[in-house]
This record gives structure tokens, C-alpha cells and sequence, in this order.
């Protein structure tokens, strides 16, 4: 065990007394139903060093993020897809300029001195020197000249991040009712502060008085309309081939319960196979379920329409599919840049466990209400079934590293 290893324990062993229950939960979030089976082999974790070194210079608190020499430089120096990730940093510095960056940052962090304005400068010299640098190489040495690592301090005050995946479906819709489209998404109306199955129906089918004539489209499957409502937002194909998009406008306020545990609690599903396709597959096979499960849920959400825009996270930022993250914001820096490492499952292997090493680039631009604590991210993945199904394939144990200037 690292030294800080030793250190946090020792702060924090009256917090270790978790019992099974809560392990679970920290499986689950709410953005998303997408739940994959947990893909690192034992034989692997070596390969993501999760123990974390502080430097002598560092500044902390338990649980959050930790000043760390221990930084896999050559890794973070490879750089996949380099004009995303220059978007997604514009983006940040769009963000950052605000006054509402002003008034996030204005609250006191648990780092002394990741300011704002160290934020910014932060991104715009990362921003010039992935520009410049005409070699891995060349781009590892100002980096590791110019900046310092803040590891998230993770679930385990180690840096064990648990990541998740979620993505913006494309489904089937229509402007009006019929025998084939019956299950509607609601526009925010006003006497919403009730639970699901007194909104919905049990069957979904039967909603209260005062949500008839605010419907904004009908789905063709519950459990798709269900789903939009954990993405919190959606495009969707009308019947004359038009896109819509829609996002969340609020929420009755209730609690997010998750079915997919629920199922897994009655013995329906084996957790170590849940997956997305395998909780679709459970209600196509046993349709007769949805009225049982779906009312356990009672948090309900409601839309509006968007206009074709991209989906935008808690900062106000459209999302960038691989390189923009929901992260807890009372911990993490709104805006940062990060480095990622995580091991994925390959959704179109022959073997289930088939995995590899992914690093990426990401920026901290959204936020989730179950992302909760150091040791969680959601990683967004794009728009479609194929971005679906790679998010699936995402819940797994990784590290992630916070870069910003030395001064």
C-alpha cells in the first residue's frame, strides 16, 4: 500500500463499514439502464495502477482528488482522434469564460489553487501544444515540464474509478396516437409532483387527467419510451421520416430506483449478466412484467423539443461523443480537462470477456444525479444503436487524471 494509501485509510477506516446493499448501489446510476457485465479478468488489474502516490507538495482532503506523481506520461502523451478532442476543448473554454464557470468555481474546493482561471490557462496551453507537438514524444516532454496530475482519489481512496457509458438512443415516434404508437413522452405540466405509477398507469397506459393534451410524441415500445426517460434525451423518427430531438425539462422529483437491480433482487437476471440486451431481451420475453417493474421506478421525467440541437450536458455544452464526462460536480473541476483509463469489452467479440486497454481525453461537462463521489464516471458515447452499444460494453475499473499547469 502507497503511503497515501496508508494515510487515507487511516482517515477514513470508521467509513469502511459497507455493507452489501450500498456496494450494489454503487453500481448503478441513474442516467442510464445501461449495465454491463464488470469486464476487468483478475489476471488484468495490474494493468491499470490504481494505488496513487501523492507528491510532498500536495494539497487535500479524503475523497476527492489527489496531487499524484505516479502518472502513466507515454500513455497520456498518445492522442486518438486529435480534432475531437480540440473541440471538446473549445467547448470547456466557451464554458469557462461564463459568469456561470465564475459562480461554480466561487465555491470552496477541495484543492487549494484549482481556480477558474488555472482551469483555463490550463486548457488554452494544452490546447497549443497538442496543436504543435509533432511527436508523441515531443508533446510527453512539455507536458510532463508544464503540468502536474490530480487523480481522483476514487471509490476506495486509491483512485478505483468505476466508469459507465451512456449515449442518446434514435427511435421510432409519432405526432399522434395510434394501435402502434400508444406510449407517449409528456411535456412538464403542472401537478407533476407524483410518483410514476400515478402519473403512467401501471401499464402506462392511463395517465392522469391533467397530462391528457400534453403529450409531445407516442413510441411504438414502452420500454423505449422508459429509456428515454433514463437517457434524458432522444432523436426521433417521425412516421414522414423527419428527426426530432428531445431533452429532459424536469422531473416529478422523486427518487431514481433502478428495475434492472430490481431484477436482479428477484432473480430474474444473474448480475453478472446484466446487460442492456439482456434486460430488453427479459421484457420481450416476458412483456407481462413491465406493469410490475416500470411503477417500482418512481422517479418520472419530462421533455421538450429541441430542434435538432445535439445533446447538452449539465454545463450548458453539447456532448462529444468518447471525450465528454458526467462526473459528481461538488467534487470534480466543471470544465477540466482529464485523462481516462479504462478497460472496455468489445461488443462485437466471440467472447463475452474480451477486453482492452482504453485511454482517452475527456472533459468534465456534465453531471448526473447518481454520479455521485471520486470513484464514478459516465462517459457519453455518442447518438444511435452503435453508440448504444458501446456504452453498453462500458462498466469497468479504470483511473482518471485531472492535467493543469504547475503555476
Amino acid at each position: 500500500m502507497t503511503g497515501l494509501g496508508e494515510q487515507l485509510l487511516k482517515q477514513t477506516i470508521g467509513a469502511l463499514q459497507i455493507n452489501i446493499a450500498g456496494t450494489m448501489n454503487m453500481f448503478m446510476k441513474q442516467r442510464t439502464l445501461i449495465i454491463a457485465l464488470l469486464t476487468i479478468p483478475l489476471s488484468s488489474l495490474n494493468q491499470i495502477k490504481f494505488g496513487i502516490t501523492s507528491s510532498a507538495s500536495s494539497s487535500q482532503l479524503p475523497h476527492s482528488l489527489v496531487l499524484t506523481s505516479n502518472v502513466p506520461w507515454q500513455a497520456i502523451s498518445r492522442v486518438d482522434n486529435r480534432q475531437a478532442v480540440l473541440r471538446t476543448i473549445d467547448l470547456s473554454l466557451r464554458y469557462l469564460a461564463t459568469s456561470r464557470a465564475g459562480a461554480a468555481y466561487a465555491r470552496q474546493y477541495q484543492v487549494t489553487g484549482l481556480t477558474r482561471q488555472r482551469v483555463y490557462r490550463s486548457l488554452r496551453r494544452f490546447r497549443t501544444l497538442l496543436s504543435t507537438a509533432r511527436s508523441s514524444a515531443t508533446l510527453e516532454a512539455a507536458l510532463r515540464r508544464e503540468f502536474v496530475c490530480y487523480q481522483a482519489a476514487g471509490s476506495d481512496n486509491m483512485g478505483t474509478v468505476h466508469f459507465t457509458g451512456y449515449y442518446e438512443p434514435l427511435y421510432e415516434a409519432s405526432r399522434m396516437p395510434n394501435a402502434v404508437y400508444r406510449y407517449p413522452l409528456y411535456r412538464m405540466s403542472h401537478g407533476t409532483a407524483l410518483p410514476r405509477l400515478a402519473l403512467e398507469g401501471a401499464d402506462g397506459l392511463h395517465p392522469a387527467s391533467f397530462l391528457r393534451g400534453a403529450e409531445v410524441v407516442w413510441l411504438r415500445d414502452r420500454l423505449e419510451a422508459y429509456l428515454v426517460q433514463v437517457e434524458g434525451s432522444a432523436r426521433l423518427r417521425l412516421r414522414d421520416g423527419k428527426i426530432i430531438t428531445v431533452a429532459s425539462a424536469g422531473t416529478n422529483g422523486y427518487p431514481y430506483q433502478s428495475i434492472a437491480m430490481a431484477l436482479v433482487n428477484d432473480g430474474k437476471i444473474r448480475f453478472e449478466e446484466l446487460t442492456q440486451q439482456a434486460l430488453i431481451q427479459y421484457f420481450r420475453d416476458n412483456p407481462q412484467d413491465l406493469s410490475r417493474y416500470m411503477p417500482r421506478n418512481p422517479r418520472f421525467v419530462f421533455f421538450r423539443e429541441t430542434h435538432g440541437a445535439p445533446p447538452v450536458g449539465s454545463l450548458g455544452l453539447p456532448l462529444i461523443g468518447e471525450h465528454s464526462i458526467a462526473t459528481d460536480n461538488s467534487l470534480m473541476p466543471p470544465g477540466a480537462l482529464a485523462f481516462a483509463q479504462m478497460r472496455i469489452t468489445n461488443p462485437y467479440a466471440q467472447r463475452v470477456l474480451e477486453t482492452t486497454l482504453l485511454n482517452r481525453y475527456v472533459l468534465d461537462q456534465d453531471a448526473g444525479s447518481a454520479i455521485k463521489g471520486a470513484g464514478r464516471v459516465d462517459v457519453f458515447m455518442g447518438t444511435g444503436t452503435q453508440a448504444g452499444e458501446r456504452a453498453g460494453v462500458i462498466n469497468s475499473m479504470g483511473s482518471l487524471y485531472y492535467l493543469v499547469l504547475k503555476q
